[in-house]
């Protein structure tokens, strides 16, 4: 288990094992949605980021590198008023 993991051109919030695979997470979260809500903000270019951490991270961690990986994104957005956040947890967000 890992988080805040960083590298050059990247960090990782969260790294972890979900059985035998190793789970690199996301973690986004928006008071606002004017721009777009949390699980969107994790553009292309964010997922290329992403894709970058996790190859130094297996790289640097050579026990995981045989494991199967996928990436997912836990996104908090803000409410109205005195609601709650609203939490989407999406696994398998997206494949490199």
């Amino acid at each position: 288990m890992s988080q805040n993991w960083l590298c050059r051109r990247g960090e990782l919030d969260l790294v972890m094992l979900d059985g035998d695979t190793v789970v690199f997470a996301e973690v986004r979260y928006r008071r606002h949605t004017g721009w777009g809500g949390a699980l969107e903000s994790v553009d292309a270019r964010k997922r290329e980021k992403l894709a970058y951490a996790a190859q130094q991270f297996l790289q640097q961690e050579s026990r995981w590198a045989k494991h199967p990986c996928r990436f997912d994104v836990i996104a908090v957005d803000a409410m109205d008023g005195d609601s709650p956040p609203r939490l989407t947890w999406l696994k398998n967000a997206f494949d490199t």
